[in-house]
């Protein structure tokens, strides 16, 4: 495996999640993004080899159907009320990954209703999140 450059929005935020080489510069996204907008979760994308012989995110190629929220909270493994969070997330087969036990990369699968994760995201008054693939104005539009 190997890692791609992905930047957020500012372009300061930068993540370097995992991927599998498929050929011909493409690559299967093997993280959830935590900055990056418009790529989740085995997605294929297209990389280049940057000024620093790094690999830097140029385009998505194909969806995989899975789909990125993220949410920030106190998530650490002493707050029960995270941890009942979290199993019920994992009760809606959605996968996350944690970041610092603050912020977690959500994995809606395909097949999943997006709407059923995010109404149970907006009753939880104690967290924030976004949509990160589709972003919100994908969803409004």
């Amino acid at each position: 495996m190997v890692k791609i450059q992905l930047r957020g929005p500012d372009a300061g935020e930068l993540e370097t999640p995992w991927a599998t080489p498929i050929g011909s510069n493409q690559y299967r996204l093997e993280n959830s993004p935590f900055y990056a907008y418009g790529v989740s979760w085995e997605d294929v994308v297209e990389a280049q080899l940057d000024d620093q012989n790094c690999l830097e995110f140029t385009r998505c190629v194909k969806k995989s159907g899975n789909r990125t929220v993220r949410a920030i909270a106190d998530f650490s493994p002493t707050n029960s009320k995270a941890q009942d969070f979290l199993k019920e997330l994992e009760k809606l087969r959605c996968s996350y990954e944690g970041m610092y036990s603050r912020l977690i990369s959500i994995n809606v699968p395909c097949g999943i209703d997006l709407n059923k994760v995010t109404d149970f995201l907006t009753g939880q008054d104690w967290i924030k999140w976004e949509y990160a693939d589709p972003t919100y104005d994908e969803i409004s539009n």
